[in-house]
């Protein structure tokens, strides 16, 4: 009899040990963390660009992290929608359609080392010998946009022109979509179009390179600071998890994050700062589902 009652208690105790065991162990083997990003061409280049970045973010928060990179701006948002993704990077435009169908809502953006800061501008330039000093001066000129979905190579200067009066679709003599901002950068410096719409960072680092001198370049319109692609998350994410990500992005340096450069953490960023991109979006008449 005390045989079977010593056995029974060993089995109970087995049961208790196993029991905390499953308890005992790491957040790490919890359900992931779906983080959607901007989408490219080579959908693995862009995980492996972002690869540093996450291998942080399951390190600080002890649970996997798992990437998704869908063929468009619209696989992400529908992705974020059907509650298949937590946490994505999206572009300012991208983000603005994303609000309105899939509950998300914007709470950081990237801020980089080189810059500093979580927003840029678009601006004009022109050769200073142009004659081209303001933008009226750009009536009948040749001019450059970088792509026709570039935030600050197209949409935003051509809402600044629409807002000014001048419609490009007539204002200019000749227009041309260079593909790039350097491409758009030297076609002014080699005198092959009179004017173009670039982001003034990349502006900054084309001098910094040695590309172009500053002195031989004029600005001749600037747009209003233009928002970072934010990271945004889904509204239902549960609150303690939502500080524990946003925590974790803050203390993400010293590591590349694509195009950007070397990070310097993520700063809190709310709905509202994307306004002027929803404004801009009105002023073009854009139809936000058809941008890729």
């Amino acid at each position: 009899m005390n045989t079977l009652l010593r056995l029974r208690r060993s089995l109970i105790a087995l049961a208790l040990s196993a029991v905390s065991a499953v308890a005992a162990l790491p957040a790490l083997a919890a359900q992931p963390l779906t983080i959607g990003l901007i989408p490219a061409e080579d959908s693995q280049a862009m995980i492996e660009s972002s690869r540093q970045v996450l291998d942080s973010l399951q390190q600080q928060l002890g649970m996997p992290v798992k990437p998704f990179v869908a063929t468009d701006y619209n696989g992400v948002i529908e992705a974020l929608r059907s509650k298949k993704l937590d946490v994505a990077y999206l572009g300012p435009f991208s983000y603005v359609l994303a609000n309105q169908v899939a509950d998300v809502e914007a709470f950081a953006v990237a801020v980089t080392k080189k810059t500093g800061q979580s927003s840029y501008k678009s601006v004009i330039i022109a050769r200073k010998e142009s004659g081209i000093a303001k933008t009226a001066d750009l009536k009948g000129r040749s001019f450059a946009f970088v792509d026709p979905t570039s935030a600050s190579g197209h949409l935003f200067p051509k809402s600044g022109l629409l807002q000014a009066g001048y419609d490009p679709e007539t204002f200019f003599g000749r227009v041309i979509f260079s593909g790039s901002h350097d491409a758009s950068i030297l076609a002014v410096a080699n005198k092959k179009v009179d004017a173009a719409a670039v982001a003034d960072r990349i502006l900054a680092s084309a001098i910094a390179k040695g590309q172009v001198k500053q002195d031989e370049l004029e600005i001749v319109w600037s747009s209003n600071p233009i928002p970072e692609s934010p990271m945004v998350w889904r509204k239902d994410l549960d609150p303690a998890l939502k500080a524990k990500i946003a925590k974790a992005l803050a203390n993400v340096k010293d590591l590349p994050w694509g195009d950007q450069g070397v990070l310097n953490g993520f700063q809190p960023t709310t709905d509202a700062a994307y306004n002027v991109v929803r404004d801009t979006a009105k002023v073009l008449k854009l139809d936000l589902r058809s941008m890729k």
